[in-house]
């Protein structure tokens, strides 16, 4: 966990404008633990793509994801723990 935290803070200071990288790192952030980071690396996500704000609008963003049961299910136990944690509603 910690080496994918460090190369997506790495990857983040590279190039702060690919929305998805303060996603990753707000969901691998919050599935350690690290709750006020995680919040922190979700409003920098939400600042880039506000119309993403919720857990169903990312399932919508991401059909292609989303229709493969073994990813969902792998996501469900990992990202979306995290980002649960880092506070990203439902709805």
């Amino acid at each position: 966990m910690d080496e994918a935290i460090d190369a997506l803070q790495r990857a983040r200071a590279a190039n702060s404008r690919i929305y998805y990288i303060p996603l990753f790192l707000a969901a691998a952030l919050g599935l350690r633990g690290d709750t006020d980071g995680a919040k922190a690396a979700l409003a920098e996500f939400l600042k880039l793509k506000p119309e993403l704000n919720s857990l169903a609008k990312l399932r919508a963003a991401f059909p292609e994801y989303y229709s493969n049961p073994r990813a969902v299910a792998l996501g469900d136990k990992t990202t979306i723990v995290g980002l649960r944690r880092a506070g990203l509603p439902e709805e």
